[in-house]
Order: C-alpha cells, then structure tokens, then sequence
C-alpha cells in the first residue's frame, strides 16, 4: 500500500463559506503538523453532497481500492459523506482495506486508539438503531392490523445514537452532521431527555 494520503474537498455552490480554498489551506496546515509529506488532492466543486456519484470522489475511492493510500484526510463528515449510513459504510471499508480515515472538523482518526473506539461506537449505535427502528415499524403494522387502523408514521430520528454522541460531549451542530438530521432534531431529542431526567 502506498505511503501516501487522499485528501479530498468538496463544495456544492462557488459561494460557500468554507469554499475549496479554505478547505485546502486548514488540510494542508494539518499535513505539515502531521509531517505527511506524501499527498493527493482529489476535489469536488459545485457537487451537492447529496448526489451518489462524484467524480472527486470516484477517483479517490478508486485510489484508495487500489493501494495508492494509505490515509483519507477530509475536512469534515458533511464534506464527505451524503448521509450517515454513506459515511459509517466509507470507514468500515477504509478499515477492511487498512486506511485511516481523519475529519479535520470533527477531529477523528482512526488511526488512533481513541478514534477507533468512537468509531466503533458510532457503528453500533447506528446498527442498534436502524434494528430497532425496523422492529417499531414491525409491531406497528401488527398492532394496526390487529386494532383494525393505520398508525401515524413511526419517529425515525436516531434517538439511542444521539444520546450516545450527547453523552460524549459532542456538540448539537456535530452529532446533526453525524447521524444525518437537522440541528433542532438533535435539540429536540436532548430536550426530550432532560424533560424525562425532571420528571424523576
């Protein structure tokens, strides 16, 4: 595998604020820090994050499979990823293929014992929750089928996983960024808890 690390940036509009230059000056900052000396830029401009197929993206990706790195740096999750499950399945596949996966923003890396611990837990928070939230829907279509009615869509917000991440000191902005929803979602989850903590 090659000593080398992918850095990759992306912005959906010319006129972000954290435009690909700024993204590209606190990257390569942190390149030197690192003494990493060895690096490929790969880059997405005006691409929403939303979209599956990026070109940047699909370069760096086939890079990476290839053996050409041996580190993925970005500046953020929202940067890199479209979604939280596109995320966890991206590191699980930097893991399988011994790359260190590092968010400037976020201050992840897997490289590191800490980095690989919250991982870990992250992904099993976002299993446990996707299992549970399969498991409501399942025995809401039962008890509807057996009351005779339909019931109201069932809460999908990744409440087990924000409480998780809350826990951990990490702030509104990043956990929303994280498990893919919006800021008030996560305050809302937060309020709810605290709302339950009174109430004993």
């Amino acid at each position: 595998m090659g000593n080398s690390t992918a850095i990759y940036l992306r912005v959906s509009t010319d006129k972000q604020s954290t435009g690909l230059e700024a993204q590209r000056r606190a990257l390569l900052e942190y390149i030197n820090q690192a003494g990493l000396s060895s690096y490929v830029i790969y880059q997405d401009e005006n691409v929403s994050g939303a979209k599956a197929s990026r070109p940047g993206l699909n370069e760096m990706m086939a890079a990476v499979r290839s053996g050409e790195h041996d580190k993925v740096l970005v500046y953020s999750f929202s940067r890199f990823a479209r979604s939280s499950k596109h995320l966890i399945e991206a590191m699980e596949e930097f893991g399988s293929l011994g790359v260190a996966f590092i968010s400037y923003t976020e201050k992840l890396d897997t490289s590191s014992p800490m980095g690989r611990a919250l991982f870990t837990i992250i992904s099993a928070m976002s299993q446990l929750e996707r299992e549970l939230i399969s498991e409501r829907v399942k025995n809401g279509l039962v008890n509807a089928k057996a009351k005779g009615k339909r019931l109201g869509a069932p809460k999908t917000r990744p409440s087990e996983l924000i409480r998780t991440l809350a826990a951990q000191g990490m702030s509104c902005r990043k956990i929303a960024i994280l498990v893919g929803c919006s800021h008030m979602t996560v305050a809302r989850e937060l309020r709810n808890i605290k709302s339950l903590i009174k109430a004993f």
